[in-house]
């Protein structure tokens, strides 16, 4: 697992992320941007999407997620979305 910014990928858009995780070998592509859903053709993407659905993405608000976050990444497929909580 690694971060957008242990990749040097900061400041690339959302699109761009996409192309890059899969062309790098990641299967899943984990977020807690709620918008990129509606901003990107994720049935495109050759990488799974999990978005975590909270409140900010503060660690207290994410941390509840991490359980069915692990869940959804464990079954997520390239071309598919899993929001956590659904």
């Amino acid at each position: 697992m690694r971060t957008v910014q242990q990749e040097g990928w900061a400041g690339v858009t959302n699109g761009e992320l996409l192309a890059r995780a899969a062309d790098n070998g990641f299967e899943v592509f984990l977020t807690a941007d709620q918008n990129l859903r509606f901003q990107q053709k994720i049935a495109k993407a050759r990488v799974g999407v999990v978005v975590l659905v909270a409140k900010s993405n503060r660690l207290p608000d994410l941390l509840p997620l991490v359980v069915g976050a692990l869940d959804a990444i464990s079954r997520v497929l390239p071309g598919q979305l899993e929001l956590v909580p659904k």
